[in-house]
């Protein structure tokens, strides 16, 4: 396994060469992982450079470390017509340097998803020259991963979407989720949905609701600031019983916080989003695979239950890309609508023993469509009195123990009667899992519990191997432990120690190991 980092300044074409090295080296077969780290400054990380690793730089930096391998690339690049292109030479040589092919038939055509054509030639030259200029040190690269899928976290999702047979998408950019908007405006034509850009978030969340009213599977995608000002809407999804899925790619906060980093600090603050008491799902993304299923099925319970879903991400999976396999459309369940059997008068609301009505949508010669913010009767009428306050949301509350029934657990891996139990959600599945293998390759008994269901909270496997550990770590991206938190409040199982990260940095397996060794001899 090799770890690469390509830095640059911003319009040094950082972007494009990482995309443009992904694909070559997916090309050669080989499994593919890269993360986005956007810095204020321009650094040489050295001091991480493994000993026998290597760097290749212009012939202009100072550094006089044997590992560094200098190239004129700002020269080469000029010679060829752009200096622009010197990322594209560095690219060359880091592929010869790796042992990756490189194929001049494939290159136009990876450079070509990246750059407008007139600048296509040029850069593949530029590759061309780079890849020359150094000698081979490693055996050719090989695997099988050719023929899997690239894919960032939020490409995975929007398919998960397209497949869940989305109608509506509508969002306000907000970093991290406007690649959520970008990628699925890319396809809404030859898919056939629409996506609509709303003026502010309020909006989306309300276009979102309106369409679903009006019988169309609808999405919309925000950060926490965006998802604030969705709050209110989000609880007309609940008093209306109007499907909704809403995207929180997390990031950290309060206000602006950091746009172009990573937390997981809003869930709590969606489970009980607005005022009063409702059902509703959240979901929390742990990998590329788990994001295409796992919104598929968002839309299939927000339709099921007629509850709005949330689902969490954050930046570190949004804008991370992945060779993927395992995408199975087939499997997906396109859930209709319980529909009125025609039988009687419609009423939207009508007291069922599983808490779902029936729905028929505007325009339905069968009854009114009727939906309402305020309590509501049976058939959508404003009411005051107490005894229809109180069957009213016990039915909406009926469908929490539905939801129950079709929780999944949390995925366990490592030792089955750990003495370490480490328990993370979301985005923590990667390094919970690299952390374990590290431990367990030390002698230590780990495992870990990674959630991808949080509300309502699944609870088998967690009384199951909590009971079992000698020690209960919870591994989170934020300042309180705020799973951790939920666990005790749901189920009494408080954690022995916490190993938390809230600068904005994606915590390591390694990092995540170091800590827990030191909290199991506390």
């Amino acid at each position: 396994m090799y770890n690469l980092l390509i830095g640059g300044a911003a319009g040094q074409g950082v972007e494009t060469v990482t995309g443009v090295l992904e694909r070559f080296v997916k090309s050669a077969g080989c499994g593919v992982f890269t993360s986005r780290d956007l810095m204020s400054r321009i650094r040489l990380h050295l001091n991480d450079l493994k000993a026998d690793g290597f760097a290749i730089a212009d012939v202009s930096n100072p550094s006089t470390d044997p590992r560094v391998i200098k190239l004129d690339v700002v020269a080469i690049a000029k010679g060829l017509g752009n200096q622009r292109a010197s990322g594209s030479v560095a690219l060359g040589a880091a592929l010869k340097l790796l042992g990756v092919p490189m194929s001049p038939d494939d290159a136009p055509a990876i450079f070509a998803r990246f750059l407008r054509d007139d600048l296509v030639p040029v850069n593949v030259e530029a590759v061309k020259a780079g890849y020359d200029a150094v000698a081979q040190q490693r055996e050719p690269l090989h695997g099988d991963h050719a023929g899997d899928l690239l894919l960032s976290g939020s490409q995975a999702l929007c398919l998960g979407a397209m497949a869940a047979g989305m109608q509506f998408y509508t969002a306000y950019p907000m970093s991290p989720a406007t690649s959520i908007l970008e990628s699925l405006a890319q396809h809404a034509a030859e898919v056939g949905f629409l996506v609509e850009q709303a003026e502010d978030e309020i909006a989306a969340i309300n276009m979102a609701l309106g369409a679903s009213y009006a019988g169309a599977r609808a999405m919309t995608g925000t950060s926490g600031g965006g998802f604030s000002l969705m709050v209110e809407a989000l609880g007309l999804a609940g008093i209306g019983e109007i499907p909704v899925v809403v995207v929180n790619a997390m990031r950290p906060g309060p206000a602006t916080g950091l746009p172009t980093r990573t937390e997981q600090s809003d869930l709590k603050f969606v489970i009980s989003a607005a005022q009063g008491e409702f059902p509703r799902m959240v979901i929390s993304l742990r990998n590329h695979v788990d994001a295409f299923h796992q919104t598929a099925r968002a839309f299939e319970m927000a339709e099921k239950y007629q509850i709005p879903v949330i689902i969490l991400t954050d930046q570190y999976l949004q804008d991370s890309m992945a060779t993927v396999t395992g995408l199975d459309a087939a499997s997906i369940r396109q859930v209709k609508p319980l529909s009125f059997d025609g039988n009687g008068e419609y009423a939207r609301y009508r007291l069922t023993d599983s808490g779902v009505s029936p729905r028929i949508f505007p325009g339905d010669p069968r009854g009114f469509a009727a939906v309402d913010s305020d309590e509501h009767s049976e058939q959508g009428e404003i009411i005051e009195d107490a005894e229809t306050r109180v069957q009213m949301m016990d039915k909406r509350m009926k469908k929490l123990a539905l939801l129950q029934e079709e929780l999944i657990e949390p995925e366990h891996v490592g030792d089955p009667n750990p003495d370490i139990l480490l328990i993370g959600w979301g985005s923590m599945d990667g390094p919970l899992k690299e952390a374990v293998g590290i431990l367990n390759q030390q002698n230590t008994r780990a495992a870990a519990l990674i959630f991808g269901d949080v509300w309502p909270l699944p609870q088998k496997a967690l009384t199951q191997y909590a009971q079992k550990a000698k020690r209960r770590i919870n591994v989170e991206q934020n300042f309180t432990g705020q799973l951790g938190q939920l666990i005790r409040e749901q189920t009494g199982i408080a954690m022995d120690a916490s190993i938390l990260k809230y600068d904005g940095r994606q915590l390591t397996g390694a990092q995540i190991a170091q800590q827990a060794i030191k909290e199991a001899v506390k």
